[in-house]
């Protein structure tokens, strides 16, 4: 029998060869590390659902910054319970909220740190709907103003990019219009273009306190099934000026990731998001996987689809071992 001449196993034979080869690196400055801060001094309690995962109050959370930029982790995104909420989210642009408080702070003690303020109010308002409500629906025009509100007083506290991730109609454009106005023309925002009303959220919203009271999101985040809104999506983002464009989840969705990415010239996130991180922990946590090789195979496919950059919970476990394995 003849031997086909091509063997594409002569590039796989020893680790040099395969590292020389490799299509696909993941890199430690591709991470954004995900925060919760909360009120009250000394705090740092694990979220039950998201092992490895605290709340932190704003002192905790600049050790926390310590830890990051000690890794090499060059971002870092802060989402925070608020001491108080009411019908419109108020708390979210309150400059003494854990959020603000936690941002000025940290900007002080890591000024090459880049801060990434989340802009919703789902945390921060008492129906734990993205927006204000009319009647039981959440009211998309008069919620612009609210979170152009956010953005802006994040922007003050010392946010790097500002994430908007509340899927309103037009957020993009009365957010970018606030930010230059108020003189924060240099400030990034990220938006999240894509997120579907997805199952895989639920330690976040545990986590945040942020599930909604009566009803869901489906009238506002993405139906699952669809791909092209997405890219209606992406392209309306894209016109109102949003520098860089998310996919939310990451991993059921990469197919999605793939498009954008081909789509536009602009960076591309994703969000490895909770209930990816916490499906992970709980199987290594039984040994039904090997953590490190489960996680590092499962970034590299969020980079191998398209992404510049990868939000996750994952990030400082990823960083330690990209550090490891560089050092050997």
């Amino acid at each position: 029998m003849k031997l086909n001449t091509l063997r594409p196993r002569r590039l796989r034979r020893t680790a040099a060869i395969r590292s020389m080869v490799r299509e696909t690196s993941l890199e430690i400055n591709d991470f954004i590390y995900p925060i919760f801060v909360v009120p009250g001094p000394n705090v740092k309690e694990e979220i039950p659902s998201m092992p490895g995962c605290y709340h932190l109050s704003v002192d905790q959370a600049v050790k926390q910054a310590e830890e990051i930029v000690s890794l090499g982790v060059p971002a870092v995104e802060i989402f925070g319970l608020p001491s108080y909420k009411d019908d419109i989210g108020s708390s979210a642009w309150d400059m003494e909220s854990p959020v603000q408080r936690a941002m000025v702070a940290i900007k002080k003690e890591f000024p090459d740190l880049i801060i990434v303020g989340d802009v919703c109010l789902c945390q921060y308002t008492n129906s734990g709907h993205c927006g204000q409500l009319c009647g039981h629906e959440v009211d998309n025009d008069s919620t612009l103003e609210l979170l152009a509100k956010v953005a802006v007083s994040q922007a003050e506290a010392g946010a790097d990019i500002i994430a908007p991730s509340d899927m309103m109609d037009g957020r993009i454009s009365v957010i970018r219009n606030a930010l230059d106005t108020n003189r924060f023309s240099h400030i990034s925002v990220m938006s999240y273009a894509v997120k579907y009303a997805s199952g895989y959220y639920g330690p976040f919203r545990d986590a945040a306190d942020s599930a909604p009271r009566f009803g869901d999101r489906r009238g506002y985040q993405m139906d699952p099934a669809n791909s092209r809104e997405a890219m209606k999506e992406v392209d309306l983002d894209m016109e109102e000026g949003a520098d860089i464009i998310m996919v939310k989840p990451a991993l059921a969705y990469l197919d999605i990731v793939h498009q954008v990415r081909q789509r536009i010239n602009r960076p591309v996130a994703v969000y490895n998001v909770s209930g990816e991180y916490a499906m992970v922990k709980a199987a290594a946590a039984n040994g039904w996987i090997d953590e490190k090789r489960i996680v590092m195979e499962t970034l590299l496919s969020m980079k191998r689809a398209g992404a510049d950059m990868i939000i996750s919970y994952h990030a400082l476990d990823a960083a330690r071992w990209l550090k490891e394995e560089a050092g050997r």
